[in-house]
């Protein structure tokens, strides 16, 4: 018996959701805590609290009735749920009972109807120990977090974030919302990631009104979401590269990734293709000329990333700063259930096109490259191998597209619906209910949530001079992470 069947939740169909009792619940989290189960997600609403776990690639969606005195807290004793039910008691008043962390984390002290308190940062004991506060404002052009670090020395004993700066109310404005304005505002709550989250509203919304999908709309979508993949892994290695004095392959990859926007500026209409996916299909075609061009953009990017992966390997004072900075413990990362290319540099060898399998995806030869020595240096490497494996896709879609159209109707109805897809980041995760063809709820979880906690236990032991680069090796998102 599986521990996804042990929990004997009334489920239908891999992404069911079933209401449970507070037992059922309490076996779940014992399941979180000894490993068996690891969790997607933790969202709410008045008077229910949802749970979205997997085992592997099934997935299920437990609802636990609630009341004023709240629920049992998940993160009381797994805490990767933590932070998710500290922002649910902000968004929606829930109480996680047992929760050792009361602290708001999306309440600033500004809202009407918040405890407006002081927030205390945890303690650190120790002789010799300093404080440093980093942000939230930053000397460069990013989104706004503060950064606390106690330190001994250079070194850093501890970090702790705090996040929430650019909370924008994603939860309340779907609410009412129709479909069309709904994908909208999903595609811009992680800006760098408009593809993921677009495809991935997309999905929820057609699997809630029973919607196909034309196959050229699906093998279309791959290409975009393979080409984000792709632009952003390029920018981020040149970034990294950057933060350890490297500068010369910041502009290189600055420029090859100019080039690249340009080109799907051309063939898309928005450099970040940008409401380009919406439910139904995509509000876009290609035609024979704009595959060329994406054929030769693919040749362009695959030889200048190989030239500039010989130029990481052949410099050993690069390589000095990032082999062995920045570790993050493969169980640690396992335990968190973290996606992406930090999932994959400690270990966890979970990738959602192809244990969740969804279109064009279903049937395709993936390549997942893991490694498990989890430092700055695995995380580019990962990616750099990812980006020779998007490539390698983007041909392979190119090669077989299908005839036919792109877009279908979507009719208006009521149904609940979820999806799963692989930003550049990690899985994406909405959960949609419809009603009447507006959105009645929806909830959208970025791979960050998991991501940053590993990043005050990746920075652990290093100098503080070493943060930038683990910060930008991880290269979380604020805004996704923020709602």
């Amino acid at each position: 018996m599986t521990a996804l069947r042990s929990l004997e939740a009334e489920r239908e169909g891999a992404w069911g959701r079933g209401v449970v009792g507070t037992g059922t619940w309490l076996r779940m989290i014992d399941l979180l805590q000894g490993g068996a189960l690891v969790l997607v997600s933790v969202w709410g609403e008045p008077g229910a609290v949802h749970a979205a776990v997997r085992e592997g690639g099934a997935t299920a969606i437990l609802t636990l009735g609630c009341g004023d005195a709240g629920y049992p807290a998940i993160g009381a004793r797994h805490p990767p749920a933590m932070r998710l039910e500290r922002a649910l008691r902000d968004l929606v008043g829930l109480v996680p009972q047992g929760l050792a962390d009361t602290r708001p984390w999306l309440d600033h002290g500004r809202w009407e109807d918040g405890p407006g308190v002081r927030y205390e940062f945890l303690p650190s004991e120790g002789d010799s120990l300093h404080q440093v506060p980093v942000g939230p404002v930053h000397a460069g052009i990013i989104e706004p977090g503060h950064f606390r670090f106690t330190c001994n020395g250079e070194t850093v004993v501890r970090l702790e974030e705090r996040l929430g700066y650019v909370h924008k109310g994603i939860d309340a404005l779907m609410q009412g919302a129709s479909l069309e304005r709904a994908g909208r505002l999903a595609g811009r709550v992680s800006g760098d990631s408009t593809v993921a989250y677009a495809f991935a509203f997309a999905r929820a919304a057609e699997a809630a009104l029973g919607v196909q999908v034309p196959p050229r709309a699906a093998a279309i979508r791959g290409v975009m979401a393979e080409l984000e993949r792709v632009a952003n892994h390029v920018g981020d290695f040149g970034a990294v590269c950057n933060d350890a004095s490297f500068a010369i392959m910041l502009a290189h990859c600055a420029i090859l990734r100019e080039g690249l926007l340009r080109a799907v500026g051309d063939c898309f209409g928005h450099r970040l293709m940008m409401d380009r996916i919406v439910p139904g299909g995509v509000s876009v075609d290609l035609d024979g000329g704009q595959i060329g061009v994406l054929r030769a953009l693919v040749a362009e990017v695959r030889r200048d990333t190989d030239r500039l992966a010989r130029l990481y390997d052949g410099t050993p004072s690069l390589l000095d700063r990032t082999v062995s900075t920045g570790f993050v413990r493969p169980e640690l990362a396992q335990r968190f259930g973290a996606g992406g290319f930090v999932g994959r540099a400690s270990g966890c060898d979970f990738d959602a096109r192809r244990d969740v399998p969804y279109a064009p995806y279903d049937g395709m030869a993936l390549a997942v490259p893991v490694r498990n020595d989890g430092d700055v240096n695995a995380r580019l490497l990962v990616r750099l191998a990812e980006i020779t494996a998007g490539l390698d896709l983007i041909e392979a879609l190119l090669d077989a597209l299908p005839d036919g159209p792109v877009l279908v109707d979507v009719p208006g109805g009521s149904g609940e619906g979820v999806a799963m897809v692989e930003s550049f980041r990690g899985d994406v995760f909405v959960w949609l209910r419809l009603s009447g063809g507006s959105v009645e709820r929806c909830h959208l979880r970025d791979p960050s949530w998991f991501q940053w906690p590993l990043l005050e236990a990746a920075i652990n032991g290093n100098i503080i001079a070493d943060f930038p680069l683990c910060n930008k090796s991880f290269n979380c998102s604020y805004s996704g992470h923020d709602l």
